[in-house]
């Protein structure tokens, strides 16, 4: 009597664009039909539907196909040709190997029996998968190099989201989006972290482009992408000037940039308890106080002892000196003489030439990219160019990022009595943002005989501004 012959269909397709998985359902309709062709019996359909063969990504019902031959419960395979099972040469052998030790001797296509028992039939197999892997590769190469073509124009690589800040082209600015973006950009350099300007983003009903709720690693990728500041970028490098517009000038992402990993290496994460802390200095020794907690008391402390430098003989109570510095901030962000000493402060000329000399080298990056892609230059001369000139653009940008920054105060100066009214109301990441934007410290002078309590005299900022 004839052994029953258990088949496995597998279908695959590597793009599906539409989503209606018309592509596998014609491939498992042709095997049905062939296995009926065949006298086998169909025990399982397996369907792999927009996923690649060539690119080594995980394919789970193929896996589970596998699985289903190793505990014997089908002894054949169906597949519409050999290159829906595989595209590398390599899982072919893995697959062939599998079928002798379960001893599968049926693979069969829709365009034909592969009898891979047989030295001709593994001989077909081989160079069939061989041919499948190189127009994979070729396939490959004409996209990556069509996608550069694209990045060096300038045009946008398309996809199914649009970029928050532009309209569905990814070239169109939408202005209330881009407002936004200023927004966040301008309370990250403040020293905002951007779990608190995402928490500020929901709060005012703000959603993502999907309609969503902000993530910290969403919005550190929007705010530091080159594409806010008009560039184009393919697989992490700047390739040229973008076809859209900047939203962000090229000073405020690099401040951006500088102000989120000096919060990186700061290691700061859990929610911030204290306004001041990292900001009040001991009117003794000069050192940072501590923030530290005594029951039910919050206050700022000078430690000594082998892991701090300070004296340890100065300590106050937090709130007081909180609510004082608050005032003093708000108070002076109404000065006229703050206000005359901003005017000019983006706009100074050291400024200025730094973002003339950075713009001098992105453009000359740009050109040389340009230069090495119409194949005048070879490889080793495009590297030997692009150090250099890469090196100093780091120069610049460290620069640029160390130049005092007005651009955070913007919408602050003049407002003081406005904020005052809000103070209580914005959460603690955000007062102390306002608060370093232009204050570069307190220093906390003793108390008469030692108190702890404060009164004016003991408290005396050094602005920044």
């Amino acid at each position: 009597m004839a052994k029953t012959v258990a088949a496995a269909i597998y279908a695959r397709i590597s793009s599906d664009q539409d989503g209606t998985g018309l592509g596998v359902a014609r491939q498992v309709k042709e095997c049905q039909e062939r296995a009926a062709t065949n006298g086998w019996t169909v025990v399982d359909t397996f369907i792999d539907n927009d996923v690649s063969a060539y690119s080594g990504k995980r394919r789970p019902e193929y896996e589970r196909m596998l699985d289903a031959m190793r505990e014997r419960r089908v002894n054949a395979v169906l597949v519409y040709h050999l290159d829906r099972l595989t595209r590398r040469p390599r899982e072919l052998e893995e697959f062939v190997d599998l079928c002798d030790r379960v001893g599968i001797k049926h693979l069969s296509t829709v365009a034909g029996d592969v009898n891979i028992g047989t030295g001709d039939g593994l001989l077909i197999a081989r160079i069939q998968a061989a041919v499948a892997a190189n127009e994979s590769a070729s396939k490959s190469r004409r996209i990556k190099s069509k996608m550069r073509q694209v990045a060096e124009s300038g045009m946008p690589h398309g996809g199914s989201n649009r970029p928050f800040g532009y309209d569905a082209d990814a070239i169109t600015i939408i202005k209330a989006e881009a407002r936004i973006v200023r927004a966040c950009a301008e309370r990250i350099i403040a020293g905002e972290s951007l779990r608190s300007v995402a928490q500020w983003l929901d709060d005012t009903g703000v959603q993502t482009v999907n309609g969503g709720t902000w993530r910290t690693p969403t919005l550190r990728a929007m705010l530091t992408s080159p594409r806010m500041i008009g560039m184009r970028e393919h697989n992490g490098e700047v390739v040229g000037k973008a076809a859209w517009k900047r939203i962000l000038t090229d000073t405020q992402r690099i401040q951006v940039v500088a102000a989120l990993q000096r919060r990186t290496v700061s290691g700061r994460r859990a929610p911030r308890r204290y306004v001041l802390s990292g900001l009040c200095r001991c009117g003794k020794c000069g050192t940072t106080l501590y923030s530290s907690a005594r029951g039910e008391s919050s206050r700022y402390v000078c430690k000594s002892g082998p892991d701090h430098a300070g004296c340890g003989r100065l300590t106050v109570v937090a709130a007081p000196v909180e609510e004082m510095v608050a005032e003093m901030v708000l108070y002076r962000l109404d000065t006229p003489a703050l206000s005359m000493l901003l005017t000019a402060g983006d706009d100074s000329p050291s400024s200025v030439q730094l973002r003339d000399a950075l713009a001098e080298d992105q453009a000359q990056l740009a050109e040389l990219a340009g230069i090495y892609a119409a194949k005048a230059i070879t490889a080793k001369e495009w590297m030997l160019a692009r150090t250099p000139i890469e090196a100093r653009i780091r120069q610049h940008e460290t620069a640029l990022a160390q130049q005092v920054n007005a651009s955070a105060l913007t919408d602050l100066i003049g407002h003081g009595g406005t904020l005052r009214a809000a103070w209580s109301t914005l959460n603690l990441d955000r007062q102390a943002a306002i608060i370093k934007a232009i204050l570069a410290h307190v220093e906390i002078l003793p108390g008469v005989n030692g108190a702890r309590s404060v009164d004016p005299a003991r408290v005396r900022p050094v602005w920044l501004h």
